[in-house]
């Protein structure tokens, strides 16, 4: 059947907010996210209705919700697991959108690589010139980021110029960890782990003691003490930082990159059953994927 842009755009929004809240949704919500009348929208939803693309809900905490025939008409499926993909806008998520199918315009070209992004949710959201990312998608993990350059709002996509595109690692960061692992005493003196850091070309390690792990210290924390007259043989566990992040060594990789930025971290401890067997730094990482 043919529906009007409005139709589309209606019962596009309807479908990505019902998936994300999975209750019955108001028609004012709708048209607060595409921009349209109130009165507008209902009058649309009674033909949609007609049509048999949306069910209605009585009562207060009533709404609309579409049927399976609405997927049908807009090609999606209902399987959202295919198409939880998500997009930024400026480095923020976009509410409500969610990419559906990357498709690539241009990729022989020397100089220009421009793909098609088709979305669910309101493409009004988005404007010329606007900085995106999206993904990483689910199997690939595959991250883009890019520039719009165009719209197109019957189908529901944008036209955008990559700048960059990436696949995520996905191998477990025991595969990237260094090992085995250089670690410290406690009793230890700076002087000591000065020269063992600077000899080892590393800048910094865990503080174990008897396998159990204690804490760390980076050659950062030893210049600092020695600049505040902290004596050179004092013991390393005098300046060491308590607080250890570690991870399990099945970790994937990919899901590690999101809590060094969160955390503003330089390196994890890698365990396996709660024994610490390696150290995974930011160094590693851009290693093994640049970009970052």
């Amino acid at each position: 059947m043919d529906l009007s842009l409005i139709q589309k755009d209606i019962l596009i929004t309807l479908i990505s907010l019902y998936h994300q809240y999975s209750h019955p949704i108001k028609g004012e919500e709708i048209a607060e996210i595409i921009k349209r009348n109130p009165g507008t929208v209902r009058n649309q939803m009674q033909a949609l209705k007609v049509l048999g693309l949306v069910d209605g809900v009585p009562g207060p905490k009533g709404g609309y919700h579409p049927t399976a025939r609405a997927y049908s008409e807009l090609n999606i499926t209902t399987d959202y697991s295919e198409c939880d993909v998500l997009i930024l806008k400026d480095g923020e998520v976009v509410d409500g959108a969610r990419v559906n199918e990357i498709a690539f315009t241009t990729l022989t070209h020397a100089d220009l690589c421009h793909a098609l992004i088709k979305i669910i949710g309101n493409v009004r959201s988005f404007e010329i010139g606007d900085k995106i990312t999206v993904g990483p998608t689910p199997v690939n993990k595959l991250l883009i980021k890019g520039e719009v350059f165009g719209k197109d709002e019957i189908n529901s996509a944008l036209l955008i110029s990559t700048t960059e595109m990436t696949s995520l690692p996905k191998g477990q960061i025991k595969s990237y960890m260094s090992s085995p692992l250089i670690y410290l005493e406690p009793d230890m003196t700076l002087a000591y782990g000065m020269t063992t850091l600077l000899q080892r070309r590393i800048h910094g390690a865990p503080v174990i003691e008897n396998g159990k792990l204690l804490g760390i210290v980076t050659l950062t924390d030893i210049v600092y003490a020695m600049d505040k007259d902290v004596p050179k043989d004092s013991p390393i566990s005098e300046i060491m930082v308590k607080r250890v992040i570690t991870i399990p060594g099945n970790l994937k990789l990919y899901e590690v990159i999101k809590r060094f930025k969160e955390e503003n971290i330089g390196r994890v401890i890698v365990t396996e059953n709660d024994n610490p067997v390696g150290i995974l730094t930011h160094s590693d990482i851009i290693r093994v994927f640049p970009a970052l």
